[in-house]
């Protein structure tokens, strides 16, 4: 298949609202990139290697300064309308990859409890990932050191790793990398590699808390066409053009994208096996509001400069519903997609036990920012011009 065959799925791809998968941004993130064809290299991971350097995406910016009390995460607000109008995939900003905030102890604790409830169904690894989780450890550990001085160090006589805001500190030369990211990161972590035999590319070690009926269980070492076999349109959109995409993923250009949802309360993992599963998507007459949270992924995808595994890895943010009232154009954009989108993908997100309290919510948030003159009277729906944020956004982010 030819860059214009593949280039023409991911527009076919967005066009017919397929939803936020790994396999999506694949197939959506060629159109970004003129790709090249990479030759593996002898692999030998060690923090000697300035990985970021191998890899031509630059280390980030530090932020001496940082408070994590106080901070905030960016507001993601990844809604578009109409879905052709905008490719979903971006150049992903360097000094985001790993984004700290307040709820950083919270979460790497939830994460942490998860781990000891659900053990290998949230982190498992298979033979022959040891390289790519070891180069995977140390890009993260370079990134934290260099984006945040002043909470983590490493120091190389010792190989140790001391996390300041946990009190924590890690030997690397004994750790299990995805030990490691579950204790210091509070993100997912998914790592792919080709099978030489197959051409295909297979999920070979992950550490994932963050998921909603999705687990490693029967997941680990599957190819991503059997992983996404459930994803509308799949089948016939995808599956061919994905490995050919990751054969061709460039290291120096990561990628980065949402996914969104709407969410009772602020649930971080939930299996079809849990109690709380079938009541989590029931409609509930008595429903407040003030309960309904969106729920964003923020995900990223990049290439190991030394490895050539592909890293996936993504985070959980929830915002209130009522928040959205101050934030210009977001609630009428919301219900443009919830009123007009495909009943295939409304389904696919599982949002319909939630729309007798949402959309009469949205509606008077509309309305009134209308009458405050936040969004003019007669706007017509379309992708913002500063997505995937909103006008001021800056307002609201630490």
């Amino acid at each position: 298949m030819q860059d214009a065959q593949l280039v023409s799925v991911a527009q076919a791809l967005i066009s017919a609202w397929v939803p936020v998968t790994l396999a999506l941004t694949l197939a959506v993130a060629l159109s970004l990139y003129h790709c090249v064809e990479r030759k593996p290299v002898d692999i030998d991971p060690s923090m000697d290697i300035d990985y970021f350097m191998l890899s031509g995406a630059p280390l980030p910016r530090p932020l001496p300064d940082f408070d994590l009390d106080r901070a905030k995460p960016r507001p993601y607000r990844p809604f578009r309308w109409r879905y052709h109008q905008t490719m979903a995939l971006a150049p992903l900003e360097h000094d985001w990859w790993i984004e700290l905030e307040s709820t950083y102890k919270f979460r790497v604790n939830q994460r942490q409890y998860l781990y000891t409830k659900h053990g290998s169904a949230v982190l498992q690894s298979m033979p022959g990932s040891e390289a790519a989780c070891k180069e995977m450890m140390y890009m993260v550990i370079q990134f934290l050191c260099a984006r945040y001085p002043n909470h983590f160090q490493f120091d190389k006589n010792t190989c140790g790793f001391t996390n300041r805001i946990l009190g924590t500190s890690d030997d690397i030369d004994t750790v299990h990398p995805l030990q490691f990211l579950l204790n210091n990161v509070p993100e997912d972590f998914l790592v792919t590699q080709k099978d030489p035999g197959t051409g295909e590319y297979f999920l070979r070690a992950a550490v994932c808390c963050s998921a909603i009926g999705f687990n490693m269980t029967g997941k680990m070492g599957r190819p991503l066409r059997e992983i996404h076999g459930p994803v509308p349109d799949y089948e016939w959109k995808l599956k061919t053009s994905v490995d050919k995409f990751f054969d061709r993923m460039p290291v120096e250009k990561p990628i980065q994208r949402g996914s969104w949802s709407f969410e009772v309360g602020q649930p971080l993992y939930l299996q079809a096996n849990d109690p709380e599963y079938m009541e989590h998507k029931r409609e509930n007459p008595n429903l407040r509001i003030e309960d309904v949270y969106l729920r964003i992924d923020w995900q990223t995808l990049r290439r190991l400069p030394q490895s050539k595994a592909i890293l996936f890895n993504f985070k959980a943010l929830f915002t209130p519903v009522t928040q959205l009232q101050e934030e210009p154009y977001i609630p009428q954009l919301i219900l443009k997609v919830l009123k007009e989108g495909p009943a295939s993908i409304k389904k696919y997100k599982g949002w319909s036990h939630l729309e007798h309290r949402l959309l009469p919510a949205l509606e008077v948030y509309a309305r009134d920012q209308v009458s405050r003159g936040l969004v003019p009277e007669g706007w017509q729906e379309r992708t913002l011009d500063e997505q995937p944020f909103f006008p001021g956004w800056q307002s609201v982010s630490g």
